[in-house]
């Protein structure tokens, strides 16, 4: 059986995480028993909601537990079976985890997908085409339910979910504007992603500043928010408002090391009767295939084209997953293990 480099979650972070949170180790991965597959992953997912599964807090998941391998998204391909609908050659995604093989229980249901890259590449399964297109679809979708013509803003908009709550929102015939850091993500929200406008929240010191930005961007007010970040840019959307608006809560971004996200005039919720709902995707199986669908079809059709960050091989995750969290990444942020 092939030896398998692995990370573990070594020790709980004390606020911010560091890459001695990790370990990096070397196993032999074991023979398969009948219904299992040898997965070899070829990209792995890092999301901000790992984050929140390194405390040892209550949240909406359980801890990751210590000394075992990082919970994540993989695609990859099949290179043993031991299960009649999978041959050796088939790609498939699951949650493999921070390792280059995992072996699977393909009975499980949803342990282990096929996946058809005739159309859509392989790695695009762990972003626009897997969770973080469905986390933006579902948001939209079923939260925010929009009509043509309304106004929709996204924060992290140049992220793997924001860049498909843009597709999704554009193809629904509504106003798109994004909230992302720095000139080059918000020349790239408008011009390859097709928003009608983009803030640069770094540019902004506080949220009255990013307010007037946003008023400027959304001269009609705010009719629909898809939160990915909490704190400062909460509270400036919360300032454009529509009455009526639909806030989706997906993440808080700005709060994942601990410190509280106090919101500044929570009473806009009550004034402008707004609608806020969070939500957490996996909870909502039954919408993935008319999702993955719809995703597929705008990937396709080059209607969204995500972009990606890619860190080389197994030993680089630590570093690229602090760096999302602050941030640093452009677009789905991934480690490529082959």
């Amino acid at each position: 059986m092939p030896s398998n480099q692995q990370i573990l979650l070594d020790n709980r972070p004390e606020g911010e995480a560091t890459v001695s949170n990790f370990k990096l180790v070397t196993s032999t991965t074991p023979a398969l028993q009948d219904g299992q597959v040898l997965v070899r992953h070829h990209y792995l997912s890092l999301d901000p909601y790992m984050r929140g599964r390194m405390n040892d807090s209550k949240s909406y998941a359980q801890p990751q537990p210590l000394g075992e391998v990082m919970i994540g998204g993989t695609v990859g391909e099949v290179v043993e079976s031991r299960h009649p609908k999978f041959a050796v050659g088939d790609q498939v995604v699951g949650m493999g985890g921070w390792q280059e093989y995992s072996v699977v229980d393909a009975n499980q249901p949803g342990a282990v997908r096929k996946v058809d890259t005739t159309h859509v590449p392989l790695s695009h399964y762990l972003g626009a085409v897997g969770m973080p297109g469905v986390t933006a679809w579902y948001g939209l979708v079923k939260i925010i339910n929009p009509k043509a013509g309304e106004t929709l803003v996204v924060s992290a908009a140049a992220g793997a979910v924001g860049s498909a709550y843009g597709a999704l929102a554009k193809a629904r015939g509504c106003r798109v504007v994004g909230i992302a850091g720095g000139k080059d993500k918000c020349d790239y929200v408008v011009q390859e992603l097709g928003f009608d406008a983009c803030v640069d929240y770094k540019e902004h010191k506080d949220a009255i500043s990013l307010s007037k930005a946003l008023k400027q961007a959304c001269p009609n007010g705010i009719d629909g928010y898809f939160e990915n970040v909490g704190g400062m840019v909460l509270d400036a959307v919360l300032l454009r408002m529509n009455a009526f608006g639909r806030i989706a809560v997906c993440g808080m971004i700005a709060g994942y090391n601990g410190q509280p996200l106090p919101l500044a005039n929570p009473a806009l919720i009550l004034v402008n009767r707004l609608k806020v709902e969070g939500f957490i995707v996996s909870e909502h199986m039954e919408i993935w295939p008319e999702a993955l669908k719809e995703l597929g079809t705008l990937v396709g059709t080059g209607k969204l084209r995500p972009r990606e960050s890619v860190a080389q091989g197994l030993a680089a995750a630590p570093e690229a997953f602090l760096g999302l969290l602050k941030g640093k990444n452009f677009g789905k942020q991934l480690v490529k293990l082959i």
